[in-house]
């Protein structure tokens, strides 16, 4: 009888490895849901702390110095605040030909400035604009590439170009600061007679502070109506 009852067994056995892991487990099913409604709990406490971190975050900018509404003009000038990217753009006539538009960048660096008493540092933030004069002709347009500090402007380049800007690689001449003083110093007498001066560089950086909090809300604002969407 012991020749019938190894193969027996062998046959027994070699059925049990082919039941599935399903006949073997009746409660997997259960065991798996379990696991997807844990993880699904995670997630949802995960999303509900990122949010709640979101609200309390928005909650302070509006009670600690809250964003005005921005102005329209400055001067002569209009003001398009651009909402949602990071610049603007100023607007005005200039006698009966002139067109000037200035293209304002957010604050894009700084340096640091030691004062008086050497003890201590002072950060101050750089702002990059562009000067467009247009005499609406097809005689180019006179761009000066500016810098604006916290209380004055400084040229860094100007040149004329196309109106089409068709050349990939144009001439733009020389360092600003390597010109004749007194071309220097007539370039400034153009921008100031326009005025574009170290008044607009005060102008700028107030608007850019209020425009940098206003973004950052926006921002806020986005990423919880983003996370909160289903």
């Amino acid at each position: 009888m012991a020749w019938l009852i190894r193969p027996l067994r062998r046959t027994l056995f070699s059925a049990s490895l082919r039941t599935p892991l399903l006949h073997q487990h009746p409660n997997s099913t259960s065991f798996s849901n379990s696991r997807n409604y844990i993880s699904d709990m995670r997630k949802s406490a995960f999303q509900d702390n990122i949010l709640r971190l979101l609200r309390k975050e928005i909650q302070y900018e509006h009670d600690h110095c809250p964003p005005k509404q921005p102005t329209t003009r400055f001067n002569s000038f209009t003001v398009d605040d651009r909402s949602g990217e990071q610049w603007i753009r100023l607007k005005r006539k200039f006698g009966e030909k002139e067109d000037i538009t200035i293209d304002v960048t957010m604050f894009d660096g700084s340096v640091t400035v030691p004062d008086s008493g050497q003890v201590q540092s002072d950060e101050q933030l750089h702002i990059t604009f562009i000067v467009n004069i247009s005499k609406g002709d097809d005689s180019g347009v006179l761009e000066i590439v500016c810098s604006a500090w916290p209380n004055t402007i400084e040229i860094q380049k100007f040149y004329v170009r196309g109106c089409n800007r068709t050349a990939n690689h144009p001439y733009i001449g020389p360092e600003f600061k390597e010109l004749d003083e007194q071309l220097q110093d007539s370039l400034y007498e153009l921008l100031e007679e326009r005025s574009i001066n170290d008044e607009l560089a005060i102008f700028l950086h107030e608007y850019m502070k209020n425009k940098d909090k206003t973004e950052f809300i926006r921002w806020l604002q986005t990423v919880k109506s983003h996370i909160e969407k289903k």
